[in-house]
C-alpha cells in the first residue's frame, strides 16, 4: 500500500490547486512508503471494505468492472480513504493506550 504522489500529474486544473496534495507531493517516496507500510493488516482491511463499499463491489467471476469518474471525485476518495486510515490509527493507539491502562489498574 503506497501512495502515488504524481497520481494528479501536472496539470494544472483547478483540482490541483490542494495544499495537501501539494505537500504529499513534496515528501520523498521513501517517507509515503513508510507511513504507507505502518498501517496494520486490521487497517488495509477496514480501508479496502470501505473503499469497495464506496464503488460497490461485484464479484469478478463473471464480471468486467469498469469504473470510471472525473478527478474531483477520485480526490474525493483518496481524501476519505485518507482520513479513514488517519482516524483508524488514532482508535488502534487509543485501544493499545486504553489496554496498557487497564493493565496498570487491575495491578494496584
Amino acid at each position: 500500500m503506497a501512495f502515488n504522489a504524481n497520481f494528479f500529474g501536472g496539470e494544472s486544473d483547478a483540482t490541483l490547486d490542494n495544499n495537501l496534495i501539494d505537500y504529499l507531493q513534496r515528501q520523498k517516496p521513501e517517507t509515503l512508503e513508510r507511513i504507507a507500510q505502518s498501517a496494520t493488516p486490521e487497517i488495509k482491511e477496514i480501508i479496502t471494505h470501505n473503499v469497495q463499499g464506496l464503488l460497490g463491489m461485484l464479484p469478478t467471476e463473471g464480471f468486467n468492472v469498469q469504473i470510471v469518474t472525473d478527478k474531483q471525485h477520485m480526490a474525493n476518495l483518496l481524501a476519505s480513504a485518507m482520513m479513514t486510515g488517519y482516524f483508524l490509527c488514532q482508535m488502534e493507539k487509543r485501544k493499545a493506550l486504553e489496554e496498557n491502562l487497564s493493565d496498570t489498574d487491575s495491578v494496584e
